[in-house]
Formats: C-alpha cells, sequence, structure tokens
C-alpha cells in the first residue's frame, strides 16, 4: 500500500511544485517516509482568489501559479516526503498554532483521477503502473545523491 494525503488546491499545487515546504494540520502524525499528494475535489472560486490575494498580500505567490481553471482536482498530483511534525518552524508557510508536517523532495506526477479521503489513507501498489513506479523511484533515487 502507499501512504497518501488529500489536500486542497491551491495548497497541492504548491507543495509538489517545490513552493510550499509545511503542511498546516491541527492534528499531529508519527508518519515518515514518501507520501502521494491527492488535489481534493473542493475548490470554490472565492476560496482560490482568497489564497491568492491572501499569498500575493505576504509575498509567497509564485508567479507560474496555474489559474482557478486549470489547477487539476480530484486525483493524485504528486510525490512528497514526511520529514518531521512540528509545532515551531522558521519557514515562512507555518500557521501559528497548528502542526507542521513539515516535506522535502517534493515533485509533480502526471494526474491520476481518484478519490480522497480525510486523514492519511493508503492507495493499492496497482494503481500506477509499473513505468510509474520505477520512474518515481528512479527520481527519488536522484534526489537523494
Amino acid at each position: 500500500m502507499i501512504p497518501a494525503l488529500s489536500i486542497r488546491q491551491p495548497w497541492a499545487w504548491l507543495i509538489v511544485n517545490g513552493h510550499k515546504d509545511i503542511e498546516n494540520r491541527d492534528w499531529p502524525t508519527n508518519f515518515r517516509g514518501r507520501l502521494l499528494i491527492h488535489a481534493g475535489l473542493t475548490m470554490t472560486r472565492a476560496y482560490y482568489d482568497q489564497v491568492v490575494q491572501e499569498l500575493d498580500g505576504m509575498g509567497l505567490l509564485p508567479a507560474d501559479l496555474p489559474a482557478f481553471e486549470d489547477l487539476q482536482r480530484g486525483g493524485f498530483v504528486g510525490w512528497t516526503h514526511v520529514v518531521g511534525c512540528v509545532q515551531e518552524s522558521s519557514s515562512k508557510w507555518k500557521q501559528e498554532g497548528s502542526w507542521g508536517f513539515v516535506l522535502r523532495d517534493s515533485r509533480p506526477i502526471p494526474f491520476h483521477p481518484w478519490k480522497g479521503k480525510l486523514q492519511f489513507f493508503n492507495v493499492p501498489n496497482d494503481v500506477f503502473s509499473g513505468e510509474e513506479q520505477r520512474l518515481a523511484h528512479v527520481k527519488e533515487e536522484r534526489a537523494t545523491t
């Protein structure tokens, strides 16, 4: 089984594209390791516009953030590694009063539709083809060397 976590857009995109290094939650985790990032299905235009305005005001809005209609939702969009869980961090993405899942070596993958769940959830190994699994491991090995 492959562990996964559903994250609302545009946060999922920001993580897998290397902009966001902390995922804020109201609960801690002992999980460490490779994690599939699932982009949740829910994202209203008003929510997207609010997030863009807040990120812009904080100087955190990446120039390459896709438009509302271009953000993929309702499926897997990338991989990351959870390397820690903290309450204090110097990361610009850490929200006060939350638990921060510290993320490293994030990268996007081709969109793969899938129904998300709350909290961590497991995905059968055969969801991705052998070639996709092999490419993920090759990229992971390159990132650590």
